[in-house]
Formats: C-alpha cells, structure tokens, sequence
C-alpha cells in the first residue's frame, strides 16, 4: 500500500488530499495558508513527516483546448520544488475540469476539495498504479 498527497497550488492556499493505492479514494485533508514560500513549504513537510506518502500529486491547470495556462508554469515549479526539497517523485494531473465538479461549492473547503478531484483523477486514470 502506498499513501499519496495532491495538491491543488494556488497563490494564496494550497488545498491538500490524501488516498492510498487500496482504497483509491481521494479525501480532502487540509487547506494549507501561509503567507510565505517558506510558510507553505513548511506546513507540507508536517504533511510529509506525517502522512510518508510515496508519490505527490500536483494538479496542472490547462484551458479547455489543452493549452498552458498562465499557472501552469508555477504548477510544474511547485512540482519540482516539491521533488527537491522532500526527495518525493511528483506526478502533475490534468485538473481542468476539477473546478467545474466542484464549482458549487465556495470558501477555503473548495481548494481541499479540488485536490481529492484531482487524486481521484490520478486512481482513475492509473488503475496500475
């Protein structure tokens, strides 16, 4: 069994999921806010220490046609810091439509929930894995 964290990055929070390779059930964890890199960075690797997971998942923002969008730079940096700085392979999900299955839904709980959309997508996408 093998735990996995996603992360659905933004500027101002980080909403954050946890699952694990029996289940393959994404549940939202925690919004992480933090007024810092350094903040952030820290609170994820409480998350890390905690929760040992073996992969991360960070949700890549696209436009519907498939192209970059303007955060998807920032996503792939937050990946590879992700990778650098906790030595944990990173895999990026496309996570265009994740806000649309959540999209009723507002607050903070919103970014927490678009992650487990986003770990979810990764079970369904690699039943192999």
């Amino acid at each position: 069994m093998e735990t996995l964290l996603a992360f659905d990055f933004g500027l101002k929070r980080i909403g954050v999921a946890i699952g694990n390779t029996i289940l393959r059930q994404a549940q939202p964890l925690t919004v992480i806010h933090a007024p810092t890199n350094d903040g952030k960075f820290a609170a994820i690797g409480r998350l890390i220490d905690e929760w040992k997971p073996a992969r991360c998942v960070v949700g890549l923002p696209m436009h519907p046609d498939g192209t970059e969008h303007e955060m998807s730079a920032r996503c792939r940096r937050f990946a590879n810091q992700l990778h650098g700085r906790f030595g944990i392979t990173p895999v990026l999900v496309d996570e265009r439509y994740s806000s649309a299955v959540i999209s009723q839904k507002r607050g903070d709980v919103i970014d927490a929930e678009a992650a487990a959309v986003i770990l979810q997508q990764y079970f369904d996408e690699h039943p192999d894995h």
